[in-house]
């Protein structure tokens, strides 16, 4: 006769929890969006940099809708101590796919195109990736990923370079392999990461959400 095994009890910040197998499924789900959008952002990423023509750039909306679908499932999943960073950082991905919406349905060019000859398109679509910068600076902050540390500053000089017109078109072009292969190389090394960590501290959650209730 076998017994249930017990599940592990972690000692927290303001006392003990467990870690439930809806907290692993989370985390597995967090990771797999994770790994779609790097992978789309990365094979979007190509087409341009290494087969541009008419036909590689009709592929890219296709592509940037799934990294965008596979982003909020991330977002939705992740897990960030801070209840109002964690909600700004969705409203932030909401603008951003509004703003791909309108723009890939009312602009007669490829969305790419669009994107890349109106820079001002970023102030719209622009949040999209300012919440993937969040995801970024989030890992950066409690893993110390070298990865994410570079990706944190890559993404936004490469945005704001585009939108002020500063950046020469071979310096856009390796900040966006960058880009590319270090996306990729961070949603791998998730992949592979113990889940726990990615969990965090439930007891920190626990007293953050009492707060909140008793300020109600």
């Amino acid at each position: 006769m076998t017994t249930a095994t017990q599940p592990e009890v972690y000692q927290g910040q303001f006392g003990e929890f467990t870690i439930t197998q809806s907290d692993r499924t989370g985390v597995i789900i967090y990771r797999t969006g994770l790994i779609i959008a790097a992978l789309s952002f990365a094979i979007g990423t190509a087409l341009i940099l290494l087969n541009n023509n008419p036909t590689t750039i009709q592929a890219i909306t296709p592509l940037y809708t799934c990294f965008s679908l596979a982003l909020g499932v991330s977002l939705l999943t992740i897990h960030i101590y801070l209840a109002p960073l964690h909600r700004v950082l969705q409203l932030f991905w909401l603008i951003g796919c509004i703003s791909s919406f309108v723009l890939g349905h009312f602009d007669s060019q490829p969305f790419a195109v669009t994107i890349y000859t109106h820079p001002l398109s970023l102030f719209g679509v622009g949040f999209i990736f300012a919440a993937l910068t969040g995801i970024f600076f989030k890992e950066a902050f409690c893993f110390n990923r070298l990865e994410t540390k570079v990706l944190t500053f890559t993404v936004p000089i490469l945005l704001l370079g585009h939108l002020l017109g500063v950046l020469p078109t071979q310096a856009e072009q390796v900040l966006l392999g960058i880009w590319a292969i270090l996306f990729v190389v961070f949603a791998l090394r998730k992949a592979m990461q113990e889940i726990p960590p990615d969990i965090g501290d439930k007891s920190v959650f626990a007293y953050l959400k009492a707060e909140r209730t008793a300020k109600a």
